[in-house]
């Protein structure tokens, strides 16, 4: 049987770093030892590793206690925590087969970002926060890191990263604390945005601006575009094809509320679920098989396949960001036309049934329409054999509403 899975001297089912980059058609540069430059600019990704398996996490007590105390806000199931018990949470995510301990990228300069990352101090967010958990081990200087340039950056991340989780065995997995999502040790986000379930909040500065996601470029007085991550499966649009997100949120004001019934928050979280589960796992696939077809340039099946996902992780971010500011609204009892409410009415056409919802949720072809509406509006509030006339661009139309559910 091939080894090309095994970290040399690792246990067996280790993969190293190379291995890594070979199974998703990537051809690694170095290695370096941890705090060496990478003279390599462009983008691209890279890989930190272990020379070998190590049985338990090599955290340093001290060094847990110094972070603890740099970052007053830290907090570990929402208490301040003891050194110990910071360090054995973080200890729980060691994954003692593997060597690979952090995956990362730049869609800029992949020296650059490793060299902001070796300068950020544990608890500080700048000038790179990237893999902050590695500075708890007391084996960085035996950490050695390689890279690959490709324009592919995101994708390249992701790919890496399931390749990464497909390797970890069934023995290992069961032993995580969070088992749904399978990253690195000091890979806290996957690239699609999943994140570990480990308890530690505020763990970086707060009067330091955040980092940007794996593999992404700030431009000035614009959001980074997120780069993908989902647990097994999922999928992220590349530099090139990346969809584009809503406008960013103004300073200081809240997201707009988006009102929901409890029946169009079941259709939005029942879609996502559908996006994220099925269809994303899907389009990866087809992706990574087109991929091994050959020359990209010329491989149709390949770039319909990269259009599908960015229309697709486009949506998903939509759905998204309308269940993070959804307000479920209910009719209850009431007698007068609420949002959530469905209403009767006598028309000139005939009897019609609205149910009248929220902006986001609306559908007149299927009767649903928002409160914010010219018909809407005019039936908030009314009750059962109220009449009114509603201006629309087509004329004036009579209504009576007969019955209010």
């Amino acid at each position: 049987m091939s080894n090309t899975n095994q970290t040399s001297g690792g246990a067996p089912g280790s993969r190293s770093a190379q291995a890594l980059f070979r199974s998703v058609g990537l051809l690694a540069d170095g290695p370096v030892r941890w705090g060496m430059p990478v003279r390599v600019g462009g983008p691209g990704v890279f890989v930190v590793e272990l020379a070998a398996p190590l049985p338990s996490a090599p955290i340093a007590l001290t060094r847990i206690g110094k972070w603890i105390e740099h970052v007053p806000n830290l907090r570990l199931d929402g208490e301040r925590p003891a050194s110990k018990e910071l360090m054995a949470r973080l200890a729980s995510f060691w994954l003692p087969d593997q060597t690979v301990l952090y995956v990362d990228g730049s869609t800029s300069s992949i020296g650059g970002r490793i060299a902001a990352m070796y300068r950020t101090e544990l608890g500080d967010r700048r000038p790179y926060a990237g893999g902050h958990w590695l500075r708890t081990l007391t084996v960085l200087e035996q950490l050695r890191i390689w890279w690959a340039p490709t324009d592919a950056v995101d994708e390249s991340l992701l790919e890496l990263v399931v390749a990464f989780a497909d390797g970890v065995g069934e023995a290992e997995r069961v032993g995580l604390p969070d088992t749904s999502v399978v990253l690195p040790f000091a890979n806290l986000v996957s690239p699609t945005n999943d994140r570990k379930v480990h308890g530690v909040t505020a763990a970086l500065l707060d009067n330091q601006p955040a980092p940007p996601p794996l593999g992404t470029t700030v431009v000035r007085g614009t959001r980074p575009a997120r780069v993908a991550s989902t647990r097994a499966g999922g999928a992220a649009s590349s530099s090139a094809t990346r969809a584009p997100r809503a406008p960013a949120q103004q300073a200081g004001r809240p997201a707009e509320p988006t009102h929901l019934t409890q029946d169009g928050l079941e259709r939005v979280s029942e879609e996502l679920r559908e996006l994220v589960e099925v269809r994303r796992p899907a389009v990866v696939a087809r992706i990574r098989a087109a991929r091994e077809l050959g020359d990209l340039k010329e491989n149709a099946e390949y770039h319909a396949a990269r259009e599908e996902q960015s229309f697709l992780e486009g949506r998903i971010q939509a759905l998204e960001a309308r269940l993070r500011s959804a307000v479920l609204v209910d009719s209850g009892q009431s007698h007068a036309v609420l949002i959530g409410s469905t209403v009767v009415v006598d028309t000139e056409a005939g009897q019609l049934v609205y149910t009248v919802v929220g902006p986001a949720d609306s559908s007149p072809a299927e009767g649903r329409i928002s409160f914010a509406s010219p018909v809407g509006k005019a039936l908030m509030g009314r009750v059962a054999g109220d009449e009114i006339e509603v201006a629309t661009p087509a004329g004036a139309h009579h209504y009576r509403i007969v019955e209010v559910r």
